[in-house]
């Protein structure tokens, strides 16, 4: 196994012990079941793909399905299904990137998947790729997958022949995961976009290159009996064997790190949801709202930004006015979260006031335009707080607000009707540093340079406006980044602000 499969054993186990301590700290309110978030991470997926919200799961079902009638293993039988559900999880971490190359990283995606990758655009890519396996490997270490499944994902866009990215692996060096969830892929998006002719055809045209040519003849005999199937019966793909069949250290797994891996897809947006989070507590606590309630506000403020992964990166980072199509898509978010969500037994509560962050007390806010009493208390308090802590972050060719500035704005909005006046004093009562814990090192791996010096590049910043601020040079900058690589076993900005966000670092 290579090197960015295996990193070295002393540096994972700094770093994934780093992260069991910060998570073990997390509030119990905010855990679930391991494969809940797996399930929530595919739906962000999805959406990041421009696929419908179920192309993931159908995709582990059909992966199932082929390992079955080719005879592999049970265990492999369940690995693939993980693989399949987690193969899009790095699609956040690398929209900035995939922006660069494409502009549209939604559509892109989706005309990618449907058409192929232009060859001009493969070898300006491998960056990206290598952003999405190292974020998806971590990912799965995070939630205590076993190895087999985090080396898939690392490994996800490596062919048999060696023409994938961004290793060019070949041959047994390419995971059997990884062939039925490509395969898997291929026959899920080309028999609904194109029809199942078609299908196999693209699929002939990809054996031995792509997967095996010796899955041929398996998917021609049982390709649309599967398909009916899931034409006739779409609950079936939530029927899976890998929940039980995996074995797991922890059986659950944080929302905060669905939150960050939501997050990576705006530099500029780095630990927003768990501010929010965390400041909607604070506003809970203070307006003496039940610990039931002040729970599900934290959840929910955790998860509202999953629709956020349906919309290009282009019309977040714009600083002007949007067109009123570019308005229309992000009406749709708070949609899209509570769509991704309630596919999670354990949140539904949590989706319904997610979905209500962006409405407003006088009818003005979206998607539904409720008003009044209909929107509840807990909707109240996350709507409120996520507007505050947004003013106060910088945005692109809009800097933020201090504390005082965004209050007072708040507060003349709630004059105007449309946020609660009670939550309002709630949130802008007290000093807003008292909402957020201080960031701290459980492992004491990084000095506090070098944090200072990641958390402006996991801003978004380059390492010349990195120096800037900081008073230092750029080889400075660059070998304090060479230094936290190595001390968090990352070779990417994205991995490495992941991992100090779940490590709580930043």
């Amino acid at each position: 196994m290579s090197g960015a499969c295996c990193p070295t054993r002393r540096a994972l186990l700094l770093t994934f012990d780093a992260c069991q301590l910060a998570m073990s700290l997390v509030p119990a309110a905010a855990q679930v079941q391991v494969f809940d978030a797996v399930r929530a991470l595919a739906f962000v997926g999805d959406l990041s793909m421009g696929q419908p919200i179920d192309h993931s799961a159908r995709t582990a079902w059909l992966a199932v399905q082929l390992a079955v009638a080719l005879g592999l293993d049970a265990r492999l039988q369940a690995n693939v299904v993980y693989v399949a559900l987690l193969r899009w999880s790095g699609c956040t971490a690398n929209a900035p990137e995939v922006a660069d190359v494409i502009g549209d990283d939604v559509g892109g995606r989706q005309a990618m998947l449907a058409v192929g990758l232009p060859a001009h655009l493969s070898g300006l890519l491998i960056p990206a790729a290598q952003i999405h396996c190292e974020v998806s490997g971590d990912v799965a270490r995070t939630l205590g997958l076993p190895p087999d499944i985090e080396c898939a994902l690392r490994r996800i866009f490596e062919k048999l022949d060696g023409s994938g990215q961004p290793n060019a692996l070949a041959g047994a060096e390419v995971p059997v995961e990884v062939q039925l969830a490509q395969v898997a892929n291929d026959l899920e998006i080309h028999s609904r976009v194109h029809d199942l002719e078609r299908a196999l055809a693209n699929l002939a045209a990809r054996a031995g290159c792509h997967y095996p040519a010796a899955w041929l003849p398996v998917l021609r005999r049982h390709a649309a009996d599967w398909l009916h199937t899931l034409e006739r019966d779409p609950a079936c793909i939530d029927a899976s064997p890998a929940p039980a069949m995996v074995a797991l250290p922890v059986p659950t797994a944080s929302l905060e790190l669905i939150a960050d891996v939501i997050d990576l897809k705006l530099p500029w947006l780095t630990g927003y949801s768990r501010r929010v989070a965390e400041a909607a507590r604070a506003a809970a606590l203070r307006l003496d709202l039940t610990e039931a309630q002040g729970q599900r506000i934290y959840r929910a403020a955790l998860i509202h930004g999953m629709g956020r992964a349906a919309v290009p990166n282009e019309i977040w980072n714009q600083p002007g006015p949007r067109s009123e199509a570019a308005m229309e898509r992000l009406r749709l978010v708070p949609y899209w979260t509570g769509r991704a969500a309630r596919r999670i037994g354990s949140l539904s509560q949590e989706a319904d006031i997610a979905s209500h962050v962006d409405e407003r007390l006088d009818g003005s806010g979206f998607f539904r335009g409720t008003s009044g009493d209909a929107i509840g208390i807990e909707g109240r308090v996350l709507a409120a707080t996520a507007q505050w802590v947004m003013w106060q972050t910088d945005r692109p060719g809009q800097p933020g607000l201090d504390a005082a500035e965004a209050s007072q704005c708040l507060r003349d909005e709630a004059k105007r009707g449309r946020f609660d006046a009670r939550v309002v004093a709630a949130l802008t009562g007290a000093a807003w540093a008292s909402a957020i814990p201080a960031p701290a090192d459980p492992a004491g791996l990084l000095s506090a340079r070098e944090v200072e010096v990641l958390r402006r590049i996991s801003h978004g910043q380059s390492n010349k406006e990195a120096a800037r601020a900081l008073g230092i040079s750029p080889s400075t900058v660059r070998a304090h980044l060479e230094n936290i690589f190595r001390k968090l076993d990352c070779t990417t900005r994205a991995a490495a602000t992941l991992k100090a966000l779940t490590m709580g670092l930043l």
